[in-house]
């Protein structure tokens, strides 16, 4: 009689961990720009993610830690097994980019439905050498 009242109590219990809802899983949530050359890059990139959930996800807002960085998000509901996408775009100030794009949705998976996302890597201004400027020779000595 115990043993059968344990594998009931932990029945009940791994059936009360399965969720039911929607779910956001995202394939990552990091991108690295590594270093990128200002005016060849748009800053702009991709996070993909599904809802592999049993119910519609909802995306409520998507905020960054700066204005310098825009986040879009989709506006309708991804149905279950749906694949969505955050376009992020940073405005590629010279020096370390290092950002957070906070995700607000109705996801049960995560806590109270927000995923941190974030940005990093470094923007370099390529110095351009005029062909008018003349080289700098030194006499020999």
């Amino acid at each position: 009689m115990k043993k059968l009242l344990v594998y009931l109590t932990v029945l009940v219990g791994m059936a009360s961990f399965a969720q039911t809802g929607p779910k956001i899983e995202f394939k990552e949530e990091t991108i690295n720009y590594g270093e990128v050359e200002k005016g060849k890059d748009d800053g702009i990139r991709v996070f993909e993610f599904t809802n592999t959930g049993d119910a519609p996800l909802i995306i409520t807002n998507a905020k960054s830690s700066c204005g310098c960085t825009v986040p879009e998000w989709p506006k309708e509901p991804i149905a279950p097994n749906s694949k969505g996408q955050i376009k992020v775009q940073y405005n590629m100030n010279p020096g370390p980019i290092s950002k957070t794009i906070t995700i607000e949705s109705n996801a049960v998976n995560k806590p109270n439905g927000m995923v941190p996302l974030r940005i990093k890597g470094t923007v370099i201004v390529k110095e351009e050498i005029s062909p008018l400027v003349k080289k700098k020779t030194f006499p020999n000595s």
